[in-house]
C-alpha cells in the first residue's frame, strides 16, 4: 500500500512537471513585444508594449471603447485603454521627468489613455506597474493624469511608439495607430541632473581630478547653472586643491565666468595672465572670440602679440587679417592674408584662405 501510495505521489509530481513545462513553452504570440527608447540630456525615457494589427476591425469606440469601461475581467468596473495589447504598456524614466509640463518621480508606471469621441485623451499614469492589461486598474494608484489633444495621421497597421522630437531637454513621444495619433512631451532638467550627479560625485574619486573641475564649471556656465558656484569650481581647479593647476583652458573659463558676471575689469585681467600661458592656436581662438563679441581693438592688440611672439607661423597672419578686417580695412587684412597664403598647412587651408582673399578684394567682411 504505502509503495503504491509513493508510485501514484511519483508520478503526479511527473505530471507537474511536465504541464509546468509546456506553460513555459516560449511562443511567439499575436501581438508582438517591442520597447523604444529615447536619450534627452542624460537621462532616459522608453516604452515597453505590445503590438496589435487593425486588421480590418473598427478600432476607435469599437475595439477601443470610448472613456472609462467594465471590461467584464477583473477587479476595475471603471478601465481606461492599456494603450496596447496583452500586459501593462509601461514607461519608463532614469530620473525625474515631467510629462505634458507636471512632475513626475523616476520609475516605471503603467501608461493607460482614456480615449474620448472628439479629439481629446486623458493620459494616465499608474504605480500598478505588474498588472495584466487594464483589468485590474485603480484609480487611487494614478501617479499621474493630463489631458492631451490626439492628431489625425496616416494609417499605421501595427499600433507604434516613436520619439518624433528630440530637443535638448525634451522629447515628443507618440502612439499611433490605424489613423490616430497620442502625442506627449516628456522633458527633463538636463543641467540640474547633470550638476547634482557631479555634485555626489565630487565628494569620491572625480573630485581629485582637475579637468572634473574644469568640465563641470564650463557646462555650467554654457547651460545656465549657477555662476557663482561655477566660479567656486574653477577657482578650485585652478588654485583651491592639492590637484589644481594652473592652465591657460582654466583661466579662459574663469574669465568667461567672470564677463557673464558683469565683471569685465578681473575677466580682462584674468585673460592677460593667461595669453602667456596659451599655445598660437589658442591665442588665434581668443581673438576670434574677441572680434566675434565686438571688440575690435582688443582682439587686434591680442592677434598683433601673437603674430609678434610668433613670427610667420600659422595662422597668425590669417588671425590679422580677421582682424583688420572687422575694422574695415581690407587693403590690410588683404596684405596679411597673402602672408598666411603662403604658410597655410595645407591645400584645404589654402584654399580657405583664397577665397577669403577674393571677398577682401570685393571689400566683404571675412568674419
Amino acid at each position: 500500500m504505502k509503495k503504491k501510495t509513493i508510485t501514484t505521489l511519483f508520478l503526479c509530481l511527473m505530471l507537474s512537471i511536465s504541464f509546468s513545462a509546456i506553460a513555459q513553452l516560449n511562443a511567439p504570440r499575436a501581438s508582438q513585444q517591442a520597447t523604444v527608447s529615447q536619450r534627452v540630456g542624460v537621462s532616459d525615457v522608453s516604452i515597453t508594449y505590445s503590438r496589435p494589427s487593425v486588421n480590418d476591425r473598427e478600432i476607435w469606440g469599437k475595439l477601443v471603447p470610448y472613456g472609462m469601461n467594465n471590461l467584464g475581467f477583473g477587479t476595475s468596473t471603471a478601465a481606461p485603454w492599456r494603450a496596447g495589447a496583452n500586459e501593462n504598456t509601461t514607461i519608463t524614466f532614469s530620473h525625474d521627468a515631467k510629462l505634458e509640463g507636471q512632475s513626475i518621480k523616476a520609475g516605471t508606471y503603467g501608461l493607460h489613455f482614456e480615449v474620448k469621441a472628439d479629439n481629446a485623451s486623458t493620459l494616465i499614469l499608474s504605480k500598478d506597474v505588474d498588472a495584466w492589461g487594464s483589468y485590474f486598474y485603480d484609480k487611487s494608484n494614478d501617479a499621474l493624469r493630463v489631458d492631451i489633444k490626439t492628431t489625425s495621421v496616416p494609417h499605421h497597421e501595427l499600433l507604434t511608439y516613436a520619439f518624433n522630437d528630440v530637443q535638448a531637454n525634451s522629447t515628443t513621444a507618440t502612439l499611433a495607430w490605424e489613423e490616430k495619433a497620442f502625442p506627449f512631451t516628456v522633458s527633463f532638467e538636463v543641467t540640474k541632473i547633470v550638476l547634482d550627479d557631479f555634485r555626489t560625485k565630487a565628494k569620491g574619486q572625480v573630485g581629485f581630478q582637475r579637468q572634473n573641475w574644469e568640465q563641470a564649471a564650463s557646462f555650467a556656465l554654457n547651460n545656465g547653472g549657477d555662476l557663482n558656484e561655477a566660479l567656486s569650481w574653477i577657482d578650485s581647479a585652478i588654485a583651491g586643491q592639492f590637484f589644481s593647476q594652473k592652465t591657460f583652458n582654466n583661466l579662459q573659463i574663469k574669465a568667461q565666468i567672470l564677463n557673464k558676471l558683469e565683471k569685465e575689469e578681473e575677466a580682462a585681467a584674468v585673460m592677460d595672465e593667461a595669453l602667456p600661458m596659451a599655445t598660437v592656436l589658442q591665442v588665434h581662438q581668443y581673438g576670434r572670440t574677441l572680434i566675434a563679441n565686438k571688440k575690435i581693438d582688443k582682439a587686434l592688440e591680442v592677434l598683433s602679440m601673437n603674430a609678434e611672439k610668433n613670427k610667420g607661423v600659422w595662422p597668425t597672419h590669417y588671425g590679422l587679417a580677421r582682424g583688420y578686417s572687422a575694422k574695415g580695412d581690407f587693403k590690410t587684412a588683404i596684405k596679411h592674408m597673402r602672408k598666411a597664403l603662403v604658410n597655410a598647412p595645407n591645400e584645404a587651408s589654402k584654399g580657405r584662405v583664397q577665397a577669403n582673399i577674393d571677398k577682401l578684394e570685393k571689400s566683404e567682411d571675412i568674419n
